[in-house]
């Protein structure tokens, strides 16, 4: 019964539709018989489109490396003479850890100030990196005016509040590194040396705002009141 009214049906539509039905139904055997069905188990290797990096070179551990820029051919490395290591295997480094200058942190709490050297040479560094990392959302005063606001980013924090003037250095330190919020931390592209270093001038932009004439060294308020 069903045959006859699939016939009926094919006969209404005329042979061009049965050449497509056809052709279809020749495609779908030619795929099934190719592809097989979806989770068939077969002995042959799957038909691969895009390798997904499969087959990818890289280095297994305790092997030859075949590199030919490392002299010894060892796949594994040893550590870089005169660095620490985050981590060691499985377990924590507090080797790293415990350094203020790598983490900010001293027996767990934040750092009161900053843990390198203050001279002009690394405040200026910091107005460097600042300008590149920093201006754009909290704009060139630390006031969070920066042209990400003029775009309608409205949660950007100004550096010039107290309380983020009360923030110890540390800190400061920690929320460039990890972030906050909405804000990103920027540990992957700014280096521990110059997070510091922002933190420095981050102070001095604070202190122009804050500092009162009488703290100016004479020959500097000489010039600026010329």
């Amino acid at each position: 019964m069903f045959e006859n009214i699939f016939l009926f049906i094919l006969s209404l539509f005329g042979p061009r539709f049965k050449l497509v039905l056809g052709v279809l139904a020749l495609a779908v055997v030619a795929v099934i018989s190719i592809a097989g069905f979806r989770g068939s188990k077969s002995r042959r290797p799957p038909i691969e489109v895009f390798p997904d990096m499969d087959r990818q070179f890289k280095l297994r551990p305790q092997t030859k490396a075949g590199f030919y820029a490392w002299a010894n051919n060892d796949s594994s490395r040893l550590q870089v003479a005169g660095t620490v290591a985050q981590r060691d295997g499985f377990y924590d480094n507090t080797t790293w850890a415990q350094n203020a200058r790598n983490t900010g942190k001293e027996n767990g709490a934040f750092v009161e100030l900053n843990p390198l050297p203050i001279n002009l040479q690394l405040v200026q560094r910091g107005q460097e990196r600042f300008g590149i990392y920093c201006q754009p959302c909290h704009g060139a005063q630390a006031d969070g005016n920066g042209i990400t606001k003029k775009l309608g980013m409205t949660t950007v924090a100004n550096l010039q509040d107290q309380r983020i003037i009360r923030m110890t250095d540390g800190e400061i330190f920690n929320t460039i590194s990890y972030g906050k919020n909405t804000m990103q931390g920027y540990a992957a592209q700014v280096p521990v040396e110059d997070r510091w270093a922002i933190v420095s001038y981050l102070r001095a932009l604070q202190l122009s705002r804050l500092g009162t004439e009488a703290e100016v060294p004479p020959p500097v308020l000489q010039k600026l009141k010329k």
